[in-house]
């Protein structure tokens, strides 16, 4: 058995981690899992005592692995893809890690919030408080500031001057509010050349592919065809709405 990805492509970091294999034409197998079904939970691969639980997950053969960021330089290595995703110049891809440490910490869990406040909660008749709503949108832009002043700066990408897995992962975070109408670019015109750049660099027919499922998202809720999630999975979504700061 070949390498395998199991991925929902309405998660950002399995987006990233889809987006860069593809990109570097790694050869895997898609295994997709519908995180609103609750199949990260009850799946073969997921049911083993050894498994977090968790997308995307990385199985080669008998290797399991999961968290975006280690799969992707997982990956790195042993394709051997462009030295500029991940350079091998140590003060450069300690940029790269330092950037990591603050995505985790102000970007991973705040641009994914709208989605859950606008669609997510709704589906199982949870409510968010508005004032959780306000919070969470103050939090994107101060966030989208530090992102532009400190790690953009007058760079072409985040941490440097060639792409690399910080663009690829914000990115992809970046993307979860815009696809429910949210414009993050107004007013910021180095984030929108930046990502001008970066999509350029990916291709338009590659991230097609990859947000198809995302970008129609609010016309399936208006049309009543968006997944409705199944009971499996109404104690992993509560939880996540419970820790809506």
């Amino acid at each position: 058995m070949g390498l395998e990805l199991y991925l929902d492509l309405l998660s950002q970091p399995c987006r990233a981690v889809y987006i860069f294999a593809k990109k570097n034409g790694i050869p895997f197998e898609l295994r997709p899992v519908e995180l609103l079904k609750g199949q990260h939970l009850t799946g073969a691969l997921f049911q083993k005592s050894s498994s977090l639980r968790r997308l995307p997950t990385l199985k080669d053969g008998d290797f399991v692995l999961t968290e975006s960021v280690a799969i992707m330089i997982y990956l790195s290595f042993k394709y051997q893809t462009a030295e500029h995703w991940y350079p091998p110049d140590l003060q450069a891809r300690a940029r790269i890690h330092e950037y990591l440490g603050w995505h985790a910490d102000c970007i991973r869990g705040v641009f994914g919030v709208p989605l859950w406040t606008k669609v997510l909660a709704p589906l199982i008749g949870v409510q968010v408080p508005e004032e959780k709503v306000q919070h969470n949108r103050i939090a994107m832009d101060q966030a989208l500031q530090v992102l532009q002043d400190k790690f953009l700066g007058d760079r072409a990408f985040l941490t440097g001057q060639q792409v690399a897995l910080a663009d690829l992962l914000v990115l992809e975070e970046l993307m979860q509010p815009v696809a429910i109408g949210y414009d993050l670019f107004e007013g910021r015109p180095q984030l929108t050349a930046w990502r001008e750049r970066v999509e350029t660099f990916l291709g338009t027919d590659l991230l097609q592919e990859a947000h198809s499922s995302i970008l129609n998202v609010m016309e399936r809720v208006a049309n009543k065809t968006f997944l409705e999630p199944l009971p499996e999975a109404y104690p992993f979504m509560l939880l996540r709405i419970s820790k809506i700061p």
